[in-house]
């Protein structure tokens, strides 16, 4: 085992000398093993990116072969979010009580379920049934592998890793308006049957994948399961020493007492968990503002019309003048390229220059993208979407070259400026600033208004579209784009290079509500906090001090 005692003597400089060496070095000397781990973990997304991206195309030969009206349109693609917060809300306490590696293999059954019965569905309910299937999965897999993959990565690299699940999730929108595009020659029974139970693939080598998975340290810890979850961060560290510090950090805040000895001996958790709702629902000054954050950014990510872009993108372009199936689902590949090339520049910028910059820019940028393509759409005319299938308009044939241009450029602003803040980032602070007790179902909690947001846009959509016209739902996403840039300013914070524990101390200590912006880029943050208050432990922030 290792040697806690010495770690104790040295887990400050050892800390220190790994976060500023490590940040100097991470693309040279980046963890092979969690780098491995972090992309099997990361199916979990491709399997949410697929289902996103395919329904976009499937839809319009469902509408084709059963006759379905707007209305069970709109049913079909936004169900799968509102469904979603139930297996978001079930992913936490299932996390927490069987661990973060078995949860993946829940979400990738209910994915496989769900493309199996969509594939085979005779009728529209029989589609829903498989499309709730895959939406309790979605819930699983949003909440758990932002919180596995935080959990396993040292800090040096967390927020490039923690990312991985958005390019997964891009990778499979991407993946599905290819298979659209791919299959939509065939007839149109056969194609939308094809494009939906594809996704059965991905999630059988998701759940084959985690037989190759360990668990998370951190949750091992919770469990009195020290000797495996030294095993584990052995592998995930860059070397002994900076796995020791680790573990004795995790110990810490997970309010572990030693029964004996210093070396070889027993010990034994705090409280693991008890009135972890009561925390969340009538949460302590320092969890109300972790909160804020996780369910505020949580909403500006969704409520900005993202999801309903993507959902709904194939109908935007056809208002936009371009025409034809094959048309409308080749510009909207473009638009998949586009959002999965521009989350590598969040990836790789991620641990060097920090969120709250990558934030800025993505905020401003989709606000004026939105903003130019609901003037576009109001200078040229562009009357209310039609519910019949990919019309051209009249207003639109007076110049569909620029129009189709001006939508395509556009939409590509808009999804890549939200890869590089918005789409990885949400991800990685919802995962970082909760203690570790609180860590899995407050995920669950900030996917639960994330898919609330975005299953209300998604549901409302075409029906807001024929009431204000399209032009003004995208300045209606454009101004929430623009007040999602002050939510940043005043509450976000600067969490790159620091560790969970420091994160979730940074919360306790400067918990006042009207903390000046300039302290959210948290500066230098140590274990000891720097007004000379001893640490009574992480634990402090849910009232359960060491």
């Amino acid at each position: 085992m290792v040697d806690l005692k010495a770690s104790k003597v040295c887990t400050e400089n050892n800390t220190e000398h790994h976060s500023s060496s490590n940040r100097k070095s991470q693309w040279k000397n980046f963890n092979k093993y969690v780098l491995g781990i972090s992309f099997l973990a990361s199916l979990n997304s491709i399997l949410l990116g697929y289902d996103i991206g395919v329904i976009s195309g499937a839809v319009l030969f469902i509408k084709e072969d059963l006759a379905i009206k707007e209305v069970q349109e709109e049913v079909l693609v936004g169900s799968l979010n509102i469904v979603s917060l139930v297996g978001a809300l079930a992913a936490g306490r299932i996390a927490d009580a069987v661990g973060r590696k078995w949860t993946m293999a829940v979400a990738a059954l209910f994915f496989l379920l769900g493309a199996l019965v969509m594939g085979l569905a005779p009728n529209f309910p029989v589609l829903m049934v498989g499309r709730i299937l895959a939406g309790i999965g979605v819930g699983f897999a949003l909440m758990i592998a932002p919180v596995y993959t935080a959990e396993l990565a040292p800090a040096s690299s967390r927020g490039s890793l923690v990312s991985l699940p958005e390019i997964f999730i891009n990778f499979g929108i991407l993946l599905g308006y290819i298979v659209s595009f791919c299959l939509s020659g065939l007839p149109p029974y056969l194609s939308w049957r094809l494009m939906l139970g594809a996704g059965s693939v991905p999630a059988i080598c998701l759940a084959l994948s985690v037989l190759l998975m360990p668990e998370s340290p951190r949750w091992l810890v919770t469990q009195n399961r020290i000797q495996e979850a030294e095993h584990v961060l052995l592998k995930t560290s860059y070397d002994k020493a900076e796995a020791s510090a680790r573990l004795v950090e995790i110990m810490g805040a997970a309010g572990f007492v030693r029964s004996t000895g210093l070396d070889g001996a027993q010990s034994e958790p705090g409280s693991q968990g008890e009135g972890v709702w009561r925390e969340l629902l009538w949460p302590t000054p320092p969890v109300r503002r972790m909160l804020i954050v996780a369910l505020g950014i949580n909403f500006f990510q969704q409520a900005s019309g993202i999801d309903a872009t993507v959902y709904y993108s194939p109908a935007v372009f056809s208002q936009a003048g371009i025409s034809g199936k094959s048309g409308v689902l080749g510009a909207t590949v473009a638009v998949g390229f586009s959002k999965t090339l521009f989350i590598l520049v969040a990836t790789i910028w991620l641990d060097r220059i920090g969120r709250r910059p990558l934030l800025f820019t993505s905020a401003i940028g989709m606000t004026v993208s939105l903003f130019t393509l609901a003037i576009g759409f109001v200078f040229l005319h562009v009357p209310k979407p039609s519910s019949d299938d990919l019309p051209v308009t009249a207003g639109v044939q007076q110049n569909p070259g620029f129009v189709a241009i001006l939508a395509v450029l556009a939409i590509c602003a808009y999804v890549a400026f939200f890869s590089i803040g918005f789409g990885p980032i949400n991800w990685v602070l919802t995962s970082e600033i909760f203690p570790l007790q609180l860590r899995a179902q407050a995920m669950g909690l900030g996917i639960v208004m994330n898919r609330l947001a975005s299953g209300t846009v998604a549901l409302t959509f075409l029906s807001l579209a024929d009431a204000i016209t399209i032009a003004g739902v995208f300045f209606l996403f454009s101004l929430i784009a623009a007040l999602s840039i002050l939510f940043i300013y005043f509450y976000c914070p600067e969490t790159k290079g620091k560790t969970l524990e420091e994160i979730a101390k940074f919360f306790e200590r400067d918990s006042d509500h009207r903390i000046s912006p300039s302290v959210l880029e948290m500066g230098s943050l140590h274990l000891d906090d720097q007004n000379g208050t001893e640490l009574g432990g992480v634990l402090s922030v849910v009232g359960k001090p060491l």
